[in-house]
């Protein structure tokens, strides 16, 4: 299965760019899915939200991502969030840590490229 990467934009919050497609089974640098098997403590979590949606775990600002990581759908969708609701907005902290967990494991942190280069987690 393969889940779009996101990449970065004018105002420096991070999107899933729809054209680009990373495999699952990625090689091993520190952005990828084998770097991303560490666990990842909530204030890492935290940071990224503060960066990705000022830190509000339900937005909801039209851009089609959403949540406190700002998720865009079918990635919620695929990396199992609709055990939780059907976006990310309406799921808990928790609940968005959890499937921001499987995205990561799919993914790394190139997911939140650059947030997650900004709060030092990927080169």
């Amino acid at each position: 299965m393969r889940i779009p990467l996101r990449m970065p934009y004018s105002s420096g919050r991070a999107l899933i760019a729809l054209g680009l497609l990373l495999p699952a089974a990625a090689a091993t640098t520190a952005g990828t899915p084998a770097a991303a098997r560490q666990a990842v403590s909530d204030a890492v979590w935290d940071r990224l939200a503060d960066c990705e949606s000022s830190g509000d775990w339900q937005a909801d600002t039209g851009n089609g991502y959403y949540g406190g990581l700002q998720i865009w759908p079918p990635t919620w969708r695929e990396a199992g969030g609709l055990r939780y609701a059907d976006r990310p907005d309406r799921a808990s902290r928790r609940q968005q840590i959890t499937v921001g967990e499987e995205i990561l494991r799919r993914q790394g942190w190139n997911a939140w490229g650059w947030c997650a280069r900004k709060i030092g987690v990927l080169e």
